[in-house]
């Protein structure tokens, strides 16, 4: 973000962490608040006031500074061996999911709204990536089973990969004219190979940490770590978020295993779990910085089209492919079988969030009616926190889950 000196970008960054921090304080004591339901009204409100602050946001910031945080704080913390028990499971979501999700959006907006199938589909591919946060934060007070939370987290952390590598080919298209085909070969290619450099990464910095004393040191490391495998797969072309994953699970069991000390292991838990809060606060509040309330009122019809198409084909994913075609594959021993109960709660949580907004306020400014996608898309946000978000409390009360079988 620029502002128009060095002092004004400072007085609007601790402007923002005030404001963010009163609002954390607001939501512990409304326990059935979450966070980022709070965090989206109050950017809505931004946008009503429209602040006398002239500031561009950059692209870069979003995608190299912010978006890694995000990601690698919840692949620091995933237990890799809940998620290797639900990989398949995570997998249909997180791929072919990702894909069906974005058409869904796409051919729903172009029809309703005549909006190009390309444009279209790049809001897809932006709304792709969900976010549970607010399904997560009501489950974790009721002690459901860890293998179902673990699902849930996984397929939002690896549709944030997929998602993203989606969403960078969907603009290479609109100037080069990716076909279908070519996007789904690009979307392999570039998952093994940015993979392959984050675990690279991961493994060699667990390695440095085995022979380091130093808590400091160690966290200086996992930061190197982490945007270091960004960058390594970005200057080969790849994607920086699926190598800055792999590199956080990688060092999260790995290096938690045979490296990191344990103060250390303290520090690098407490200096990320900021970090991704931190991250998760810039970006809804920033949309007060970067859209006006007209434009997100000129945007709510295609953004209520937008829910629809996403909750529609959320139920076709989750029952279709996680309770039906995986249910072949549990005959066969591919992978366990998940339990009904869980099938509507993972499917009432595909909510959009943090990762959406950051894509959508990255869009390159001289991109074709910029401004209607970005207000479809934050549109979108806001519905899903809003609908989804504050309902999902009775949804988990009502269905028992806790009393489910691990």
């Amino acid at each position: 973000m620029q502002a128009s000196t060095t002092i004004g970008a400072l007085e609007i960054f601790v402007a923002l962490l005030a404001v963010a921090s009163g609002v954390a304080l607001l939501t512990r004591r409304l326990t059935a608040v979450p966070y980022s339901e709070a965090l989206v009204i109050l950017g809505v409100a931004v946008a009503a006031l429209r602040p006398p602050v002239e500031a561009t946001i950059e692209p870069d910031l979003i995608l190299a500074v912010l978006l890694p945080a995000l990601v690698f704080e919840a692949a620091y913390r995933t237990d890799i061996r809940i998620l290797a028990a639900n990989l398949p499971a995570v997998a249909l979501l997180a791929i072919p999911g990702v894909l069906i999700s974005a058409a869904a959006v796409a051919l729903v907006l172009e029809l309703l709204t005549g909006l190009p199938f390309g444009l279209a589909f790049l809001v897809g591919t932006m709304l792709a990536a969900t976010d549970p946060a607010a399904i997560l934060s009501v489950v974790g007070r009721l002690g459901v089973p860890r293998s179902l939370t673990t699902l849930v987290e996984a397929e939002s952390l690896f549709n944030d990969g997929t998602g993203i590598v989606i969403f960078v080919l969907a603009l290479q298209a609109l100037d080069t004219g990716l076909d279908g085909g070519q996007i789904v070969v690009g979307l392999v290619v570039t998952t093994v190979v940015s993979s392959a450099i984050g675990v690279g990464v991961g493994f060699v910095t667990s390695r440095l940490m085995a022979g380091i004393e130093d808590h400091l040191i160690e966290l200086t490391l996992s930061m190197v770590a982490a945007y270091g495998s960004y960058l390594a797969a970005a200057q080969l072309g790849q994607s920086g978020l699926i190598a800055t994953v792999a590199c956080g699970l990688v060092l999260g069991t790995y290096g938690r295993r045979v490296g990191i000390s344990r103060r250390a292991a303290e520090a690098i838990d407490t200096v990320w779990e900021f970090l991704a809060f931190l991250g998760t606060t810039l970006v809804f509040l920033l949309i007060g910085l970067a859209i006006g309330l007209p434009q997100l009122i000129a945007s709510a019809g295609a953004a209520g089209a937008a829910l629809v198409a996403l909750i529609v084909a959320r139920a076709v994913v989750v029952y279709g492919l996680l309770g039906g075609a995986a249910g072949i594959l549990t005959r066969i021993g591919w992978m366990r079988a998940v339990p009904r109960g869980w099938l509507h709660l993972v499917a009432w949580s595909g909510l959009r969030g943090a990762v959406s907004v950051a894509l959508a306020l990255s869009l390159p400014p001289g991109l074709p009616q910029r401004e209607t996608l970005q207000g479809i898309v934050f549109g979108c946000v806001l519905f899903t926190l809003l609908l989804q978000g504050t309902s999902s409390q009775l949804l988990v009360s009502r269905m028992r889950l806790e009393r489910d079988p691990a």
